[in-house]
């Protein structure tokens, strides 16, 4: 019996739910079934209505994550294409200096930069072969990079203005001031010029060239621009601190000047 049982026990329960769908069916225009319907479907209602907002919560999340992603995509084309345009300008100004200039120069590429130290120093990707030489001045569109220290067949050396041991003869517009600029090995977007006298009218902004009295550097290249000037103390000339025309952080072509030095001349010059 109890066999028996097990085996049509599954039929009788859907039997009986038949039967008890088939009772609600019948008394579906009861007031009391009307009234359990009505609730029913605002039960439903609220529940969808809650599903529905997750789901609209969960479909903005992913739309944000696509914008977020798409505006990252965005903003690095257009840092791209920023920098691509400041290079073609860079390389424009390049090409109008080569154009307005009565030296002869040789284009090159920095291919590594220690900027970092006392003497700090490039690494051009021209040499010997190309015609470098030892102390021929190096410079850009903006003005004074440099002068080559070393050459190797195809590479050469560049000793920067941020060297210890850089110096060079300059002027100062429009008082027509001589003095010396060096690097003192402080801050690195600023350099000192020296022999100045107190007389002299300098004045901030005052544009700062080379002189031309010396073995490497011709007449006119732009230095920089006077960033301070005051007197100090017991010194019969002014401290002026000059901010450099071309910076060495973002420099990546930049000009050799074919040149070569005196020799009897740099025998004669300190």
């Amino acid at each position: 019996m109890n066999h028996m049982w097990e085996q049509i026990r599954d039929w009788a329960l859907v039997g009986g739910l038949l039967l008890v769908s088939v009772g609600v069916l019948l008394a579906a225009n009861e007031p009391m079934i009307r009234g359990l319907r009505a609730r029913s479907l605002e039960l439903t209602s609220s529940v969808e209505s809650v599903f529905s907002g997750i789901g609209r919560y969960v479909r903005a999340l992913e739309e944000n994550e696509t914008l977020r992603t798409q505006n990252i995509e965005l903003s690095n084309r257009v840092a791209l294409m920023r920098a691509s345009q400041a290079e073609n300008e860079r390389l424009l100004s390049l090409l109008s200096l080569q154009d307005s200039t009565s030296y002869e120069l040789i284009a090159a590429q920095v291919s590594s930069k220690d900027i970092t130290r006392e003497r700090n120093t490039f690494i051009l990707n021209v040499g010997s072969e190309d015609g470098i030489e030892v102390d021929m001045a190096v410079i850009d569109s903006r003005g004074v990079i440099g002068k080559v220290m070393l050459v190797s067949t195809h590479y050469s050396k560049v000793m920067t203005y941020l060297n210890a041991d850089f110096f060079a003869p300059v002027m100062v517009y429009p008082s027509n001031s001589d003095g010396i600029i060096s690097w003192n090995g402080g801050r690195f977007d600023r350099l000192i010029l020296n022999h100045i006298v107190l007389s002299a009218e300098i004045n901030v902004g005052d544009p700062v060239v080379t002189s031309g009295q010396s073995a490497v550097f011709q007449k006119g290249y732009p230095i920089g621009v006077v960033d301070s000037v005051f007197a100090e103390s017991g010194l019969s000339t002014w401290t002026i601190y000059v901010t450099p025309s071309a910076p060495l952080d973002d420099a990546s072509h930049v000009f050799v000047v074919k040149t070569r030095p005196e020799p009897e001349l740099k025998t004669l010059l300190p």
